[in-house]
């Protein structure tokens, strides 16, 4: 009997790279947080995520060791090098950052080599490379020694160990740290971009990747630079963990100049604007003052002058951090001085990122939470708004009430001015009465919740129209009412001091109204929902307002989170972050609107409005990007995948009962971008156990809840049980109870035989009667998935 990919791995790969010098010291497990698992209606962990083994260098005893090639374990009759093509090799290069990926199963190994690009034929065991092997040819691609000055940060331990870090935040801070090494030794400028998704922890990585260039020695000074008080007092707080109060922050006239890392906004340093003269900057911190500048939130390139940071200090390491690596099309744009060269396009300065985790990665990974996107059409957005139409219905002037004449009106009103220059209340309650709709099919209206509006005037009224229909809701349902309900939070309505509502409130506070206040950096993990009643032109802007709900909040269950869509901003998934360069400020992304009024506005009403549904879709990984597909599109694309592991249901059904293979096939179809898990949200399938979920998806078979199928198990296998002692039975039976609460982890319980039902009936022991325990599980377990 062939092993499987477990004992492949235990009992093949690990003795023979043994051999060839790799020891446990050289050996990390990289364990991701694991999908997303529905227990008895609530979301949970599941008890692990993908497991990556990674292979390192270390070069002393204290040295930090250096991660240099991921090993892939198959099952001993597969070829060595089955289902590591090239493009997943090079993928897995990327993500984890490691320049060389091995696939064996045990006899022979395949190996592909990121530096050259070169697939090798299988070759046996006895010739696998040794650490010294791979440190040689590590240190030839990258471009510099282990041994080297130039080295010695990407060798520094973390401080505290490793284990509060997550893989991919490893990976970062190697990429940024190998690229300082190299360019210190050809003498290029030393500077580096990492894009990461909203949520990974770009604070983190900053923090920690400060750390260890300091306690390398390598750092004199360094500035954070942020946007937002609120974002400064969060890196702050992150800084001092692990500097103390050698991190402080610079505000008012305080340049904190006895600090060693300065914590700084692009409004105190006078860099946050086009008209800014960075006056603060320049006068207390001469040039290169810092030996290190971090930027977070770069993306900001298209709005500030925060570039003078940057030529202030030229013999600084340079670090950008954003989720949006911004780049512009030069050939549209006049060229302009150095200043606005480099605020123009983060590429052009750092250099392509050197990491990059995406939204799609992160949630396969189980650190953000799963998307599902409601996507509906507003029939007057279809056909826009013709001047006939407007005086039909006696418009008037948003400030003033007053009649305005057709000489103050457009000739055509198109879906971008709605809610800016023309105002439909009628709109506005149609759109809020469909949201609300949802909003009770999902888990009821006391769900945190961020909207974001054309306009303050806009998020005025649509704030105002949701307390409507919640009062309606409460004296309707004889439900009390939590208020404040919704909310305007803008910058012009001092919304930021309703931030720690809306963040820590569970019994008020639920819906914001917004424009541009909550689209970056603002850290509010347990909001459910972001809608969209603005239309959104910038795929930058459109991924920092996503990034507000991408958070997993465990302490409300929170693993998976909405997106209303009214205005089609969801087609921005998946996009290049390509515009062109705004002359002046304008915020927002360039998305038109903003937080004030605009000059003559008009109100009309009397329009017959029409919310459609548009379609339900999952956001998952395609061809690279986070991309919005159909649920059923989603559910198709799983089933193909499952049938390629599994081409029948009866070969689907023994794979299933056994843990050692069940486990890899699920975590296959995960690194696929398609997970179970999610699935079964969706199509609010909680009461199921992923056996029916994917039995109904792949193989057409009728799905049965938890209970039914442990219900089925008794009366489809009364004659089995009647031949046993009824001692014997009863365990069986309160064995087979564990389905209704866990499912098939529920029978794999490592103490099932100590739960109270089954220590009632009688225990292992009872079971003594049929054989080995063990066997007895088993087929109960077949049992219970039998036909």
């Amino acid at each position: 009997m062939s092993l499987n990919e477990a004992d492949t791995r235990a009992k093949l790969i690990d003795p023979a790279i043994h051999t060839r010098g790799w020891t446990e010291d050289h050996i990390k497990r990289e364990v991701s947080a694991g999908t997303i698992e529905i227990i008895e209606g609530k979301a949970q962990r599941r008890a692990k995520g993908r497991v990556d083994y990674t292979l390192r260098i270390k070069i002393t005893a204290e040295s930090q060791p250096v991660a240099m090639a991921l090993i892939e374990a198959k099952a001993e009759r597969l070829q060595p090098g089955h289902g590591l093509e090239q493009a997943k090799a090079y993928a897995i290069c990327k993500r984890i950052n490691v320049p060389f990926v091995f696939s064996s199963n045990g006899h022979q190994f395949v190996e592909y080599d990121f530096f050259t690009g070169i697939t090798s034929p299988p070759r046996p065991m006895t010739e696998f490379p040794t650490p010294g092997d791979l440190r040689i040819r590590y240190e030839n691609g990258k471009g510099f020694s282990l041994d080297s000055p130039a080295a010695r940060a990407l060798l520094t331990p973390y401080t505290g160990g490793e284990g509060a870090r997550r893989y991919y935040q490893d990976a970062a801070i190697r990429a940024v740290l190998e690229k300082i090494a190299r360019c210190e030794i050809t003498g290029e400028p030393e500077r580096a971009l990492l894009s990461l998704a909203t949520g990974a922890g770009k604070t983190f990585i900053a923090v920690n990747l400060l750390k260890k260039i300091a306690d390398a020695g390598n750092m004199r000074r360094a500035l954070f630079v942020c946007d937002r008080d609120e974002l400064r007092t969060q890196g702050l707080a992150a800084m001092q963990r692990l500097f103390g109060s050698d991190a402080a922050a610079a505000a008012g006239n305080d340049p904190v100049k006895n600090a060693r890392v300065v914590v700084a906004t692009y409004q105190t340093l006078d860099i946050d604007s086009d008209e800014a003269d960075a006056n603060f900057l320049i006068q207390h911190y001469p040039e290169n003052y810092f030996s290190h500048i971090v930027i977070d939130e770069c993306h900001r390139s298209a709005w500030g002058k925060w570039s003078q940071v940057l030529t202030h200090n030229p013999g600084a390491v340079q670090v950008g951090l954003t989720a949006t690596p911004r780049r512009f099309p030069t050939a549209d744009t006049e060229e302009g001085d150095r200043d606005e060269q480099i605020t123009a396009d983060n590429v052009r300065h750092f250099g392509e990122p050197v990491y990059e985790y995406d939204m799609a990665q992160a949630i396969e990974d189980g650190y953000l939470a799963a998307c599902e996107i409601y996507k509906g059409r507003v029939n007057l957005d279809d056909t826009g708004v013709s001047l006939e139409e407007i005086i039909a219905r006696n418009p008037v002037d948003a400030v003033t009430g007053q009649a305005v004449g057709a000489g103050d009106i457009r000739h055509q009103y198109e879906k971008y001015l709605f809610e800016d220059k023309l105002l439909l209340p009628d709109r506005v309650l149609v759109m809020c009465q469909d949201l609300f709709k949802y909003l009770l099919e999902t888990g009821g209206p006391e769900q945190k919740t961020i909207i974001f509006c054309a306009r303050d005037r806009h998020a005025d009224d649509v704030a105002a129209t949701m307390n409507n229909l919640y009062s309606e809701w409460c004296k309707e349902s004889r439900m009390p009412r939590l208020e404040p309900y919704a909310f305007k939070c803008t910058a012009a309505s001092g919304g930021g001091d309703y931030l720690p509502d809306l963040r820590g409130a569970m019994r008020h506070h639920f819906i914001a109204t917004t424009v541009d206040l909550l689209t970056t950096g603002v850290d509010v993990p347990c909001v459910r929902n972001i809608v969209f009643f603005k239309y959104v032109r910038s795929p930058i802007a459109f991924y920092q307002m996503v990034g507000r709900g991408t958070r997993i909040d465990l302490p409300s269950g929170k693993l998976m989170f909405h997106v209303y869509d009214y205005t089609d901003a969801t087609r921005l998934f998946g996009e290049e972050f390509i515009t062109k360069l705004p002359k002046g400020s304008g915020g927002g992304g360039g998305d038109g609107g903003g937080e004030g009024e605009p000059e003559h506005s008009i109100v009309v009403e009397g329009f017959d409005v029409r919310v459609t549904p548009a379609g339900r879709y999952i956001v998952t990984d395609v061809d690279g990007k986070a991309m919005p597909v159909t649920v059923e599109e989603y559910k198709n694309r799983m089933a193909e995948r499952l049938i390629q592991e599994a081409p029948t249901i009866d070969i689907f059904r023994r794979d299933w009962i056994t843990p050692a293979v069940r486990h890899p096939l699920i975590e296959r179809l995960v690194t696929s971008g398609y997970s179970p898990n999610v699935l079964r949200m969706v199509e609010e399938m909680e009461d199921y156990d992923l056996y029916d979920v994917l039995a109904d998806a792949a193989y057409g078979m009728a799905p049965r809840t938890r209970k039914e199928r442990t219900n089925s198990f008794v009366y489809k296998h009364e004659e089995w049980l009647r031949e046993m002692p009824p001692v014997t039975a009863a365990t069986i039976k309160a064995i087979a109870s564990q389905f209704t609460r866990g499912g098939t982890d529920g029978l794999e319980n490592q103490q099932i035989f100590k739960t109270p039902a089954v220590m009632r009936a009688g225990g292992l022991e009872a079971l003594k009667a049929l054989g080995k325990p063990a066997d007895v599980l088993r087929e109960t377990k077949e049992r219970m998935f039998s036909a």
